[in-house]
Parts: structure tokens; C-alpha cells; sequence
């Protein structure tokens, strides 16, 4: 920690307690009661009301805030659940940084607001599943792509693609040059330039093995913003499904991707999804059994009839 850091850190730490003793803080920032010293009086040159008892410790004067700084209620709690989420769902980095961050929010909160904060806190949660905790080969990809990202460096994996090419494989070696990370519906996803294909594509960190940051440099084309980025959409294929009216609400919860519209009916719920292979949708639309029904395309009519054939052979 440099002694800009150090300076801030001890003035939030101040604002958390009333009184602190310096070999507290010599201990808390691994440094020297004799540093800490001097940071004391540094801060008090420059203009941060801070009272020295002897034998005690220090403290600030009473009403002191570090402006601009000033959150109510919700905007706090808001900061805070932000922590949260980012402990949970980045890698380690960043869940070191925003338990920093929690600890900075909550000592510039004046009492009030920090205590009401806490009491609505503890009524909201995030929980992350089993499934979620697993993934640590997917955390540690996301600390070397974000990395790769902010150096603007070149990375290279063996990817597991969803759907196999016409020869049957589903494996390829990639090199690219990340743009950008994108957290989708509980997935990452590495937005890149590839050099296979020449242009921008899409890859699930979960799919990916033996990542390597390869140190060669690109640069981020200037007309590039992930913010504003759209990926173009080849999704032509239309398919209709009807599901029973008994499991439309577990329909509805899935949260399909390709799902463009549903709308209940007298004969049960329609949804309408889009998709770029039917091979796309065998397997969900498996999935529910006779209580789905395809109303179109006839191919995939055809497909769901095939394996449900093959199915009735090994039954």
C-alpha cells in the first residue's frame, strides 16, 4: 500500500472507530508506529481534524466527514449489495477488492444511515449455488481474460463448442484478441477477435481449457464499445411450440434464450423461439416429455419423432 492509500485508509479507519491507537494502525497497515506517526501529522497539515490523547489514541473531531461523500439509505445499500454480488460472481482480485470496498462505503456513512442500512440489508441476500462455487477453473480464466483485456493481450484456449461441425468435432484451438467480458445469464462470456474466423465471436469461459496468455499485443479498434456493442443476429430458423397448461408456469421460469414470446391459450401456452440450428432445441424440447408439442417447423416435427423412436429401442 502506497502512502497515498495509506493516508485515506487511516482517515475511513478513523471515521470507523472513535478512537485508535497507532500501534493499532502500525499493525493493521504492516507498518511502523514511527510511519504512522508521521502520517498523522501529515494528515493534520493537511487540514484533517485529528485530536491526539496521550496514552489514548487518536481520534476526529466529532461531525467530521470526508466531502463530497454523502449517500442515503437506498444509494447505500445499493453500493453495498453491489459488493456482494461482485464477491460472489468475480474472481479472487476482485473479491479482495470489494470486501475493501464494503469496509471504505460503510465507515463514511454518518450512523444513522449506517445503521439503517444494515437492518435492510439483512433482509435481502444473494445466494450463489453448489453448481457456481464449483467453478474455479472459470475464475481463475476470469482474472487472466480480464487481465489480457485491460493489457490488450492476445490469449489462446481449447474450446468445447455447443454444437458439433458437419465432420462431427466439437473441439478447436482459438487465438484472440479479448475486447470484452460479459456476465449472461449467469455465464461469463468472452467477447474477441478471432483470428480462425477473422472477426468478433463468442466464447462461454466454461468451455474453455488450457487458457494461455500468450504476452503478444493487440489494439482495441477505436470504433469498438462494448457498452454499444450488438451481435449481429442470425437466429432465422422460427419455431412454435404448445406446452400443457399444467407445467406453462415452469416453462415461463426456464428462461430459455431463444424464447421470443409466449402467450397462454385455451389449449395451452404458446412460445415462439428463434434459432440458428434446430439441434438448438432438440434436447429442451425433449426435455418436457408429451407435455410439449411442436407446431412447426415439420423438420423438427421429424427430429423430435426420430429420437423419440430411437429412445422407445432402448426401453
Amino acid at each position: 500500500m502506497n502512502k497515498t492509500d495509506r493516508l485515506l485508509a487511516i482517515v475511513l479507519e478513523l471515521q470507523r472507530k472513535e478512537v485508535v491507537r497507532a500501534e493499532d494502525l502500525a499493525t493493521l497497515f504492516e507498518t511502523s508506529v514511527r510511519t504512522i506517526y508521521r502520517d498523522i501529522q501529515a494528515l493534520s497539515e493537511a487540514g484533517v481534524p485529528i485530536i491526539g490523547a496521550p496514552g489514548t489514541g487518536y481520534s476526529l473531531m466529532k461531525g467530521y466527514f470526508l466531502p463530497p461523500i454523502s449517500f442515503t439509505v437506498p444509494e447505500a445499500v445499493s453500493l453495498l449489495i453491489g459488493t456482494d454480488f461482485i464477491e460472489q460472481r468475480f474472481d479472487d482480485d476482485y473479491r479482495i477488492k470489494a470486501q475493501g470496498a464494503r469496509g471504505k462505503i460503510e465507515a463514511i456513512l454518518p450512523e444513522s444511515v449506517r445503521n439503517e442500512t444494515s437492518r435492510v440489508r439483512k433482509a435481502i441476500r444473494l445466494l450463489i449455488s453448489d453448481k457456481q462455487v464449483k467453478q474455479s477453473k472459470e475464475k481463475e480464466y476470469l482474472e487472466k481474460i480480464r487481465r489480457a483485456i485491460i493489457d490488450e493481450r492476445k490469449i489462446s484456449f481449447h474450446y468445447a463448442k455447443r454444437l458439433a461441425d458437419s465432420d462431427g468435432n466439437r473441439h478447436s484451438f482459438r487465438t484472440v484478441a479479448p475486447y470484452g467480458l460479459v456476465l449472461v445469464q449467469g455465464s461469463w462470456m468472452l467477447v474477441a477477435r478471432c483470428d480462425l474466423r477473422q472477426d468478433i465471436r463468442h466464447f462461454r469461459l466454461s468451455r474453455m481449457m488450457e487458457l494461455i496468455d500468450l504476452g503478444e499485443r493487440f489494439e482495441l479498434p477505436t470504433h469498438f464499445n462494448l457498452r454499444e456493442y450488438t451481435p449481429p443476429d442470425d437466429r432465422h430458423l422460427l419455431v412454435r411450440l404448445l406446452f400443457n397448461h399444467d407445467i406453462a408456469d415452469k416453462v415461463k421460469e426456464s428462461n430459455n434464450h431463444y424464447i421470443e414470446d409466449m402467450e397462454e391459450h385455451q389449449d395451452g401456452l404458446h412460445v415462439i423461439l428463434r434459432v440458428r440450428q434446430l439441434e438448438e432445441l432438440l434436447q429442451w424440447v425433449l426435455g418436457w416429455g408429451a407435455a410439449a408439442i411442436v407446431l412447426e417447423p415439420e423438420s423438427l416435427r421429424n427430429r423430435i419423432r426420430e429420437e423419440a423412436q430411437k429412445m422407445f429401442k432402448r426401453y
